[in-house]
């Protein structure tokens, strides 16, 4: 029997998003996003609970978000979780895993007259800053 591995996210981007261009001129571009669920603890009291993500999106969906997404963005994102490893200066192996999209809506809505949407407060860092660059693309993504 075959797995399935499929994410599917709403949330904010915590920065904006980091390009890189690779070998190709293959575009890629790296954020962290936040979801955060919120709901009633046992005394009735509201408590909200924000989990953070790094997405990578590369190709045509990459130069989508340098050109529109921006720090506070509202999107929709779908793909597939992937880790990879690596080992730091020390030679201790460290893991990352990532959401690497392959559909991307974005849903801001339109503020008339200004650049600007509703930020959340709350978007001001994020863990994951410290991971490697990205390096090169996996032959078996399908776009």
């Amino acid at each position: 029997m075959r797995g399935v591995n499929r994410v599917m996210l709403i949330g904010n981007l915590g920065k904006d998003p980091d390009i890189q261009v690779l070998e190709g001129n293959i575009a890629v571009a790296k954020f962290p996003l936040a979801t955060t669920e919120t709901f009633k603890d046992r005394t009735g009291k509201l408590v909200s609970q924000t989990e953070w993500h790094t997405v990578v999106l590369w190709r045509g969906l990459a130069e989508l978000a340098q050109k529109y997404l921006h720090k506070g963005s509202l999107v929709y994102i779908e793909g597939r979780l992937k880790t990879r490893s690596w080992e730091d200066k020390e030679g201790v192996k460290k893991y990352a895993t990532e959401v690497v999209g392959d559909n991307l809506i974005m849903l801001d809505k339109r503020a008339e007259g200004s650049g600007k949407s509703d930020v959340p407060d709350n978007l001001t860092s994020f863990p994951g800053d410290d991971l490697p660059p990205i390096g090169e693309p996996n032959e078996d993504l399908p776009f």
